[in-house]
């Protein structure tokens, strides 16, 4: 009798804490990412961060995160190889949630910001490995999302470059740059907007029973891009921008019309790590109850239980709340340099970043998207602008994070191999 047979319940209960802990470990370090420059230019708190970022990565990953779970769940190796033995795939999954999520709360307790995708890859991968060799892992779908890593950041950085050129040459440039602030940032509010709607409206309602038309869909999130335009437009008008003010000191008056743009780019990138990154988490949930519900059938494809989504929403959740300020700090404090129109952009250009990838089923790193973002806004500015030691780090974060998460998952692996086999 195989292990799936005698112990479903409990290859269940361990899927779901192990796939909570790497959502809580994805908390924990990843929310940087969607608040850290936040933080650091002085737009929000901490509190006020985690509480903004808690709701809209929950959001994130109930309405959007769906796409993303289906590429890492059954995308990475084929499921068929385990035919003869499911119970090794479990086991597997079991080991990469367990080694990712272990790498993370290592790195988080450190304070640094890593990639929770190459985290979770890095673990398939590595027990895939161990177990089989290189046959189960489709090195096609594993290029597609190295490929992603690079080509991520360096879309990033373009379209932060462009973002904050044209926010130089619109608002610094203009006559009175508060003025053209307060004239201009209704737009870019509605670009922010208008990116986390048309996600949430033409992926996001389906897991909900609700299916929109494309054309119904762009529709209802121009609609409600202008609404937040408006309402955006309507706040503007509180803050001080009498000649008065504007003669102390314009440029303040600049920032501080953007920091409140930065609410509503935080919020969307909250959202869009919420929906990406929930995939690191769940999809080898998914991936497990696959196989216990189909043992004789493992490349048989189910539909994704929502429930799924919500247990990784609220880790996610669980984990910034308690652990992520950590990091959250660490970021805000690297990046200081970063003004709110800075920071602005970088924010806005890795989540429209990360959106477009989760449309696309592509899962990204919302650390390589951001650093990106804030790579593209410096060079804006100048090479010198850039602090290549601080990016050295990250860069060599980044190479570690992988083999890291696969030397943890293989030893777990053994370790539960060694247990319930």
């Amino acid at each position: 009798m195989s292990l799936i047979t005698q112990h479903a319940e409990l290859l269940l209960i361990l899927a779901c804490v192990f796939g909570f802990f790497m959502a809580w470990g994805i908390g924990a370090n990843d929310v940087a990412n969607a608040m850290g420059t936040s933080v650091g230019s002085g737009a929000v708190t901490v509190g006020q961060a985690v509480v903004i970022a808690g709701i809209f990565e929950f959001l994130g990953a109930w309405l959007a995160g769906g796409e993303v779970t289906e590429t890492i769940s059954g995308g990475l190796i084929s499921p068929e190889i385990f035919a003869d033995n499911p119970d090794l795939l479990v086991i597997g999954m079991l080991a990469a949630l367990l080694g990712a999520g272990t790498f993370l709360l290592v790195t988080s307790m450190r304070g640094l910001p890593v990639s929770t995708g190459q985290s979770i890859v890095g673990g398939i991968l590595g027990f895939a490995l161990i177990a089989f060799g290189a046959e189960p892992v489709k090195w096609a779908e594993i290029g597609k999302i190295a490929a992603s890593w690079v080509v991520s950041p360096l879309l990033a950085g373009v379209l932060a470059f462009l973002l904050f050129e044209s926010i130089r040459r619109l608002v610094f440039n203009h006559a009175d740059p508060a003025v053209g602030a307060r004239r201009y940032l209704p737009a870019y509010v509605f670009l922010a907007a208008f990116v986390i709607c048309l996600v949430t409206l033409v992926k996001g309602l389906s897991h909900i029973g609700i299916d929109l038309s494309t054309t119904m869909a762009v529709a209802g999130a121009v609609a409600l891009g202008l609404v937040a335009a408006a309402i955006s437009a309507v706040l503007l008008r509180r803050i001080d921008l009498s000649p008065e003010a504007r003669a102390t000191d314009r440029y303040r008056n600049v920032e501080r019309v953007f920091a409140v743009a930065q609410v509503f780019t935080a919020a969307t990138m909250a959202f869009a790590h919420g929906s990406n990154d929930v995939a690191n988490a769940v999809g080898p949930v998914a991936a497990i109850l696959n196989v216990i519900n189909n043992p004789d059938n493992v490349g048989q494809s189910s539909e994704l239980a929502g429930w799924v989504l919500v247990l990784g929403g609220i880790g996610i959740v669980v984990g910034l709340a308690t652990y992520g300020h950590r990091v959250m700090r660490t970021i805000g404090a690297r990046i200081t340099e970063l003004t709110p129109t800075r920071g602005f952009s970088a924010e806005l250009a890795a989540a429209s970043t990360v959106v477009l990838a989760t449309f696309f089923g592509l899962p990204v790193s919302t650390t390589q998207t951001l650093v990106g973002g804030v790579l593209g806004v410096g060079l804006a500015r100048g090479l010198r602008a850039l602090d290549l030691s601080v990016l050295g780090g990250v860069f060599l974060g980044w190479l570690l994070t992988l083999p890291g998460a696969a030397l943890f998952t293989a030893a777990f692996y053994f370790l539960l191999s060694t247990i319930l086999i």
